[in-house]
């Protein structure tokens, strides 16, 4: 049976309810933990798997010299562009696919942490991911630096000047989260010794944008099997 694969940067970013979703509609997952693998002896072979997830973290992707495993997943991501496998990039996910592809990453105008409104274009309409979403996307947000748009790319979200979403063949990237839970929110804000405000900001408004951003949530990780298991 093949596998969706996701790809973990740091002990407490995982895959969240994304994996919930998916082993509750009975497609199995595997997880490699980069800063755990001895990647010298690490070798995938990406037909075992229907899609790739790249999950978040606190790093840079241009921080090579610092984390290593950046130049192994650079590569990764580049065969399964070249191959078409299908990839999906959250919050860093998003800034190493860009990057595989050709993109510059920078700093963001502003850093974003806590929930906030995106904007889907038109293009998105089109857009197997953003099937049945209009409009406002309710997400959370963690990060510093955004990506350029790359080559053959097409936009699909924006806020504040900052480009929030794209598909480059069978890739999408996820400038923000929506695989989060309100635990998973408060051991960030733990983790990074958050002040108490961008720790209110982070987990305690969440009641007030719970349902409509649990529903957009799971239309697209709806959306996200359809993509990966296209009916014939």
């Amino acid at each position: 049976m093949k596998k969706v694969l996701f790809i973990k940067h740091i002990a407490i970013e995982g895959p969240g309810t994304l994996e919930a979703f998916l082993n509750k509609h009975n497609i199995a997952t595997e997880t490699i933990e980069l800063y755990e693998e001895d990647l010298y002896l690490l070798s995938l072979d990406l037909r075992k798997y229907v899609a790739v997830v790249i999950l978040g973290g606190p790093m840079n992707v241009y921080e090579e010299d610092k984390y290593p495993y950046l130049n192994w997943e650079d590569s990764l991501i580049k065969e399964a562009l070249k191959s078409q496998i299908p990839l999906l990039g959250i919050c860093l996910g998003a800034q190493l696919i860009a990057k595989a592809a050709g993109a510059k990453i920078h700093q963001a105008p502003q850093k974003e942490i806590g929930w906030f409104d995106v904007y889907l274009r038109e293009e998105a309409r089109s857009e197997t991911l953003f099937n049945g979403i209009n409009g406002i996307l309710k997400v959370f947000q963690w990060h510093e630096d955004t990506f350029a748009l790359p080559d053959g790319a097409v936009l699909l979200a924006q806020s504040n000047s900052i480009n929030q979403a794209f598909r480059i063949g069978n890739a999408y990237g996820l400038q923000f989260h929506i695989e989060v839970t309100t635990d998973m929110v408060k051991e960030w804000a733990n983790y990074y010794h958050l002040d108490r405000d961008s720790q209110l900001i982070a987990a305690t408004e969440y009641p007030k944008i719970r349902t409509v951003f649990e529903t957009q949530r799971d239309r697209i990780f709806q959306n996200f099997l359809s993509f990966i298991l296209p009916k014939n």
